[in-house]
């Protein structure tokens, strides 16, 4: 198969990739995409998810496995490994682009700019690598569909909400393929633009109290409730066991030498912001589902005049994607996360950055929160699924034109919905799996072969 990456395809122009994109067809028709390949006789999700497992904390994986099995929607999110070797066995045009590679609806939010705008995009790319933009699109819809199922909406009205999800990704991608890269670097989905243009004043209100929630979520309102002062110092509070010190002599030297590895990866412009701001405390932090058990802290800044300033270090593994699409040019996992989220991002926190620990382990860094926010699950209906799937879709869309080349895929896709009808299709037997995969992971902690608990229990 042919492969085009996003280097060989960026000087073709606009005609000549589509008509390759329209040729692939031939080869790789658009209705194939509904179909799931049977997986290999000797398969074991669980053996995939405990080899995920591998040089996670030991005792945070109970906790892991806890939180995947509140529901199949949690179980999808934390099993971005076992969905990624599912996929490669799907059918793909061969066109690559700068891939999230965990694509689902709860890894797109709101966020702000430098210029503090509230914009709209994928906010999480521990996962990112150069890979077939399909598998972006068929995990982001799936996500929809099976979130749809676990919030009690029907199973026809949950495919065409993931349906919507797609047809969005198709039509914005043709509409992005006739920006020039200029006009595309600079294009935000604005989150008050967002608000303005909701369909039902109920949708306008949720959206605009979506920006309020937002506006809250930055340092100078977290500070307070997770710090303390001891010994005129301020310091991170531990609350175990989700937040804690870690019980290790030499900690706080290897976080400082972390840190100061972390400030040679900024551009000089930062180096003199952070400079204004001294370390003073870092706790481990643990965080989402699927990297739960990795090695996150949070890092507590301040200046001499008391002002704060919280970034997140998030420990960088290799992407689920690498044994399917090809290994990272990135020697640095951290840099790959970086480099990945410049890429396809509108606009990357100003505090991006990565290091490499003493223990060899590769980290990338970023402010903790900066009115960073999600989909909230509160009162769900379909409606409410369905504009979020559109703006997702569209999202996505705008992320793989900036990374890849919009048109060949576009050309690929055509003006029907064949495409959205065979993902959606497709979607629904996934979900089926997916379920079946849940259960298998269930029965296997009710026999005590796999340990979970709760946040409690620990």
């Amino acid at each position: 198969m042919n492969k085009f990456d996003q280097s060989e395809s960026s000087l073709l122009n606009r005609a000549s990739s589509i008509e390759i994109g329209k040729n692939l067809r031939k080869t790789h028709p658009l209705e194939a995409h509904e179909f799931v390949k049977r997986r290999p006789k000797d398969f074991s999700s669980n053996a995939i998810l405990e080899k995920s497992n591998k040089d996670r904390l030991p005792e945070l994986i109970p906790i892991r496995y806890g939180r995947m099995l509140a529901s199949p929607f949690t179980f999808l999110r934390g099993s971005a490994a076992l969905m990624a070797d599912d996929l490669s066995r799907t059918p793909n045009s061969g066109i690559y682009v700068q891939a999230c590679g965990d694509c689902h609806l709860l890894n797109f939010g709101a966020f702000a700019t430098p210029e503090r705008k509230l914009v709209f995009d994928i906010n999480d790319f521990d996962e990112t690598l150069p890979a077939p933009w399909e598998w972006d699109v068929k995990r982001l819809a799936i996500s929809f569909l099976v979130s749809s199922q676990d919030n009690g909406i029907d199973d026809e009205t949950a495919r065409l909400i993931a349906k919507t999800c797609v047809r969005s990704y198709r039509e914005n991608l043709r509409k992005y393929s006739k920006l020039s890269p200029l006009e595309l670097s600079y294009k935000q989905l604005d989150l008050a633009k967002y608000a303005q243009n909701a369909p039902t004043k109920k949708t306008k209100l949720y959206r605009e109290e979506l920006i309020k929630r937002a506006e809250t979520r930055v340092a100078e309102y977290l500070f307070p409730k997770i710090t303390t002062e001891i010994d005129g110092k301020k310091r991170l509070l531990d609350q175990p066991p989700l937040m804690f010190h870690p019980h290790k002599a030499n900690f706080d030297a290897l976080a400082k030498m972390a840190i100061k590895d972390y400030r040679e990866s900024l551009p000089h412009d930062r180096r003199v912001l952070i400079d204004r701001y001294q370390l003073q405390d870092v706790v481990l932090k643990v965080v989402g589902i699927g990297s739960v058990g990795t090695r996150c802290f949070v890092a507590l800044f301040m200046t001499p005049d008391d002002e704060p300033l919280l970034l997140q270090v998030k420990e960088a593994r290799t992407s689920v994607l690498e044994p399917y699409a090809g290994k990272s040019k990135y020697e640095k996992h951290g840099e790959r996360v970086v480099v990945g989220q410049r890429l396809t991002q509108s606009s990357a926190d100003i505090f991006l950055g990565w290091t490499r620990g003493a223990e060899g382990r590769d980290f990338y860094v970023r402010q903790l929160r900066d009115m960073k926010v999600s989909f909230s699950f509160d009162e769900v209906t379909p409606a409410r699924l369905e504009n979020y799937a559109e703006y997702c879709g569209k999202a996505l869309a705008r992320s793989h034109a900036k990374s890849g080349n919009a048109a060949m895929i576009s050309g690929y896709l055509g003006k029907s919905d064949v495409f959205d009808e065979a993902v959606s299709r497709f979607s629904m037997e996934y979900a089926k799996q997916n379920q079946k995969d849940y259960d298998t992971l269930l029965h296997a902690v009710r026999k005590g072969a796999i340990k979970a608990s709760t946040e409690t229990d620990s």
